[in-house]
């Protein structure tokens, strides 16, 4: 596959067009520039140094662009896996962190090809809502230490790159607004010396490429013992948060994305990131917002992100060492504003409660934890829940009485399954019906091994009781399930 078919849309090379190049490449260079104090950020957390997390930034999106299934989505280092692979790396080293990346890598191209994508459309819209809304929270939240204890001439700068984002494209959109806002400020810092945090105070910058190398450790089982439940950790929460990215993306800008591609995409980029000494990482939220939000739509963004992260660290480091963090503050409390979907306040008095309900404990459990895979999983659950709970009371049972008395039968509407075949026992008159019982559940369906042990338990007390049962009106799928849990044909009774 050729460069340019490799990082265009599938048999289009779009990003040929003069105008979309130049919104590809200058969208890949905020990315970029985004990145630095980002990566610098998870390295700390992750315990280690900056260049570890820059190197993962550089391989993760170089690597996506062409593996990956959704164009214009960022992969780099990530807050959510530094969480994970933090404690690892303090009991273990380093080397011991590389091992189950390239191991987390090749878990999650066995979960891409699997299938693990379809699992997300299981997804509930209200998770996805407050999946948004935590995520815009804590990108702003992350910038707040840039923001307390530093120079009053910050909060001017980053009041003043925030008027440029929003105002700029009012003008013109030649030139992505927040671009413009960091070499403004930039300059500024420069021509009047001002003494603000910038970059360089993040960490100290790589002045080399990264290179090729096998994790130096012993290949035992008890090495795998220790690094497998962190490389599972690496898998479903690099896979969970990039197929989030990607749907949203999808949504955002009208398009469809290949998940499975990018899953097993995901993975190819974790084990080469393993491999060159990088800390893993998986889709970029904020910085894929950043990307989208300055018009980028095709492969080439994230390619350049990842080269334009690589020549500023290594080439031009002295150079990027001075733009002031309040210039990438800015950028970022916009990208966090941008994310926020303010519809779902607006129109939450609306909304059902269940799904208000789900929507903010996705938000709580996410701001609590730090971890949008956890949750999204805890949304999922309380989602899961409530649709259960509410869909068994819809089952209902109604009753009649032959014209001589000797046989009553009972009408069953609804979806019996674990939930609602509870209250279904509780639905008969075992001590006063006649001696026959005709229960009929053509106008319900059997889902569950419960509902079948429900029935099972039915018609036993009534047989205890002397009388004879008759189950009639199973659809064929139901009848099926029926006759494989008990051994008997339905009606059989």
């Amino acid at each position: 596959m050729s460069l340019p078919t490799a990082l265009s849309a599938p048999g289009r090379p779009a990003w040929l067009a003069p105008k979309v190049a130049r919104t590809e490449v200058l969208a890949g260079l905020v990315v970029a520039l985004a990145l630095i104090p980002e990566a610098i950020s998870f390295s700390i957390i992750a315990g280690v140094d900056p260049r570890v997390g820059l190197f993962a930034s550089f391989t993760m999106a170089v690597v996506i662009a062409f593996t990956g299934g959704r164009p214009a989505m960022i992969s780099a280092a990530t807050g959510a896996i530094a969480l994970v692979i933090a404690p690892l790396v303090r009991d273990h080293g380093l080397e011991y962190l590389l091992a189950a990346v390239v191991l987390g890598g090749v878990l999650q191209v066995l979960l891409g090809l699997a299938g693990f994508a379809r699992l997300m459309r299981f997804v509930p819209r209200s998770v996805m809502v407050g999946f948004v809304n935590a995520l815009a929270i804590l990108i702003f939240m992350a910038q707040l230490p840039y923001l307390v204890d530093v120079s009053w001439l910050v909060y001017p700068m980053v009041a003043a790159g925030l008027a440029i984002i929003f105002l700029l494209p009012r003008l013109s959109s030649v030139v992505p607004a927040p671009l413009v806002s960091i070499v403004v400020l930039t300059g500024l810092t420069v021509a009047v010396g001002l003494t603000v945090p910038n970059v360089g105070d993040q960490g100290e910058l790589p002045d080399n490429l990264p290179l090729f190398g096998i994790p130096d450790l012993p290949f035992t089982w008890e090495t795998l013992t220790i690094i497998a439940p962190y490389a599972l950790g690496v898998a479903f929460v690099g896979l969970m948060e990039s197929l989030l990215t990607a749907k949203l993306v999808d949504d955002l800008t009208d398009t469809h994305s290949d998940k499975t591609r990018e899953s097993w995409g995901q993975g190819v980029a974790n084990i080469v990131t393993g491999f060159f000494g990088g800390m893993g990482g998986c889709a970029m939220i904020g910085q894929t917002m950043i990307n989208v939000r300055s018009g980028a739509r095709t492969r080439l963004s994230t390619f350049l992100a990842g080269v334009f992260l690589l020549v500023l660290v290594v080439v031009l480091g002295d150079i990027v060492a001075i733009i002031p963090m309040a210039a990438l503050v800015a950028v970022m409390i916009f990208v966090s504003i941008a994310t926020f979907d303010w519809h779902s306040l607006r129109t939450i008095h609306r909304m059902p409660r269940s799904e208000t309900v789900v929507m903010l404990s996705t938000v709580a459990v996410t701001l609590a934890t730090h971890n949008l895979a956890i949750g999204v999983g805890v949304g999922v659950l309380v989602a899961c829940v409530l649709f259960a709970r509410r869909v068994a009371h819809l089952v209902e049972v109604t009753s009649t009485t032959s014209p001589d008395g000797t046989t009553r039968f009972y009408a069953v509407h609804g979806a019996l399954f674990f939930a609602s075949s509870n209250d279904l026992y509780q639905q008969f008159d075992y001590a006063d019906d006649p001696a026959d019982v005709v229960i009929d559940l053509s106008g319900a369906q059997v889902w569950d091994a419960s509902t079948v042990a429900t029935l099972d338990a039915i018609t036993h007390k009534y047989e205890t009781r002397g009388k004879t049962v008759q189950i009639v009106g199973l659809s064929e799928h139901s009848a099926d399930r029926y006759e494989r849990h008990t051994g008997q044909l339905a009606g059989g009774h």
